[in-house]
């Protein structure tokens, strides 16, 4: 069987194949399995459906943890779990993004937090060749990946207008390490309630439990247009880079349409820039950060999946921003001047947009000066005021006036002056902005009891998925934390602040002891006077560098 190629997704992952293909035995053994799988009849479901049919008669197991799937235009396998991906014919969707065949392999991740992945068929394009010459073609894109067994017997459902995709078990490093704890041991498990009562066993193998279409998340045709229009203001830049800010209620879908639209932009240009002012829900950092990242893989799966490596990133230290709003602007404010304009912008926000968090939202457009905002509400519920161009320019936030245009371009600047420049050259008064409404239409859009996983559990499965990348690279071997060698630094070599409360100086470091802190570099020159640590009176805004865990050894 060919070696697939590299994943889309960054980061280390493991595929588990037990046995090789190329032995006389294994082909055997192959290619009795083959023919076992083509000649077996699907059980009936409780559905009964033609399209669930259809999709059991082309499930074929190639190998341990291998199997391969057909599937005509516009059919969908909804699934929980996780896969490697292969397009090898004709070409399928998932989160939009396009897959076609003899392109690179996507590891998909649609655990039980999150509504399910579909990978959905597409229709192919018109061709005037031949059903004899489609087969050939089909029978060589499949020839490196197949043994003439198994090519055969998916030549045997094989019909011009569908897709061929090759599915693998999927061992990453992020998802055992998360796996490993008890509490979170089945989230990439079947899902009772979505489940039909006969599940197709081939797929059960390789890791991917099928599910009711309805489950997934759909893009209304509302939703789709959205980004198409925001897709070609990417390409065209009449006005440069767009910067693009998504506000709306909790829980009417954000974040789904920011992953949809990154997978949309990225077929057409190589990066786009993500800047995230959520710090209760971090979409590609551990939580209470403003971060600024460069993102050039689709994103298919959670936050918890997809960890990356921020260009410039604050840790604001707090999952709700309500105790402190000044000290949130200024960390965007601080995040945001490393933003060049060389490439589209995606801006996240908060889902709070009521009293405060309406003026706070406010002040972030008067800062950030987007071309377009694409602003989400909840169907027959009460929505904010349309954040029309002219609403946002006569209104008063909580650190700006709303005056002329001239008047709106930032918040007072108290910074040195190098940094004063930076800031000025980036964000100048607004020009106006597009604004774009989409209405959530999906079931439950609005309703927090209705979410498949509570936010704080997933704050949790951040912090384990940036965790895990101190793992090694052996699917099969858990390192405990504190079996990790850790790095000694004597304590007048350090600056300690707590956030979240006021803790007196002589208990800082008991409390700062086996605390998860923001790892931090500070422009001033502080130095210590004695022994011990430099008690910091004030939350500096400066860049993190990542995250770690604290053990004191010896406080005296």
């Amino acid at each position: 069987m060919k070696q697939r190629q590299a994943s889309a997704r960054p980061g280390p992952s493991y595929k588990i194949r037990p046995g090789k293909s190329g032995s006389a035995k294994n082909k055997s053994a192959l290619a009795e399995r083959c023919k076992l799988a083509a000649a077996s009849e699907p059980a009936k479901s409780r559905a009964g459906t033609a399209h669930e049919e259809s999709r059991e008669r082309g499930a074929l197991l190639v190998e341990e943890g291998v199997c391969v799937i057909l599937l005509q235009p516009r059919e969908k396998l909804t699934f929980f779990g996780k896969c490697v991906l292969t397009c090898l014919y004709g070409s399928v969707k998932v989160l939009g993004l396009t897959i076609n065949s003899n392109e690179i392999s996507y590891e998909l991740f649609s655990p039980k937090t999150h509504a399910p992945l579909a990978i959905e068929a597409l229709k192919q394009k018109k061709t005037c060749k031949k059903s004899k010459e489609i087969r050939m073609e089909a029978r060589q894109l499949l020839r490196g990946y197949l043994s003439l067994d198994c090519r055969r017997a998916v030549m045997a459902n094989f019909k011009s207008s569908c897709s061929i995709l090759l599915l693998e078990r999927l061992e990453d490093t992020t998802v055992n390490y998360i796996l490993s704890h008890p509490e979170y041991s089945s989230i990439f498990g079947a899902d009772l309630k979505h489940t039909p009562a006969v599940s197709d066993p081939v797929l059960r193998s390789i890791g991917v439990h099928s599910c009711d279409p309805e489950a997934a998340v759909t893009m209304s045709a509302e939703v789709v247009s959205a980004a198409q229009q925001l897709v070609s203001a990417c390409l065209e830049e009449d006005n440069g880079c767009p910067i693009i800010l998504i506000c709306g209620p909790k829980n009417v879908g954000k974040s789904t349409f920011s992953r949809y639209l990154i997978n949309q932009v990225l077929q057409h240009i190589p990066c786009i820039d993500y800047l995230d002012c959520d710090p209760g829900q971090t979409e590609f950092t551990p939580p209470g950060c403003i971060s600024l990242l460069r993102i050039t893989k689709p994103v298919l799966g959670p936050p918890y999946t997809q960890q990356r490596e921020p260009h410039k990133m604050v840790y604001y230290g707090e999952v709700s921003c309500e105790e402190n709003l000044e000290r949130l602007l200024e960390s965007v404010k601080y995040v945001m001047t490393s933003y060049k304009r060389e490439q589209p912008l995606i801006i996240n926000t908060m889902g709070w947009v009521r009293g405060f968090g309406l003026l706070l939202l406010i002040d972030l457009i008067h800062l950030l000066s987007p071309s377009h905002i694409v602003q989400m509400a909840i169907k027959d519920k009460n929505a904010i005021e349309p954040l029309t161009p002219e609403y946002v320019r006569s209104s008063t936030g909580l650190m700006t006036k709303g005056q002329s245009q001239a008047q709106c371009r930032s918040l007072d600047l108290s910074d040195e002056e190098g940094q004063e420049d930076s800031y000025h050259s980036y964000y100048k008064a607004s020009r106006g902005y597009d604004l774009i409404q989409i209405e959530s239409s999906f079931s439950g859009a609005g309703d927090t009891k209705n979410i498949p996983c509570h936010n704080w559990i997933l704050r949790d499965l951040a912090m384990l998925g940036y965790i895990s990348k101190l793992q090694q690279f052996d699917p099969d071997q858990i390192i405990p934390l504190n079996a990790l060698l850790p790095y000694e630094v004597p304590f007048n070599a350090v600056a300690v602040r707590v956030i979240h409360a006021d803790v007196a100086p002589s208990h800082i470091m008991y409390s700062a002891n086996a605390s998860w802190v923001g790892l931090c570099h500070i422009l001033d020159d502080i130095r210590s006077q004695d022994s011990g640590p430099v008690l910091l009176t004030q939350t500096p805004i400066c860049d993190c560098l990542g995250f770690g865990k604290i053990y004191v050894y010896s406080i005296m």
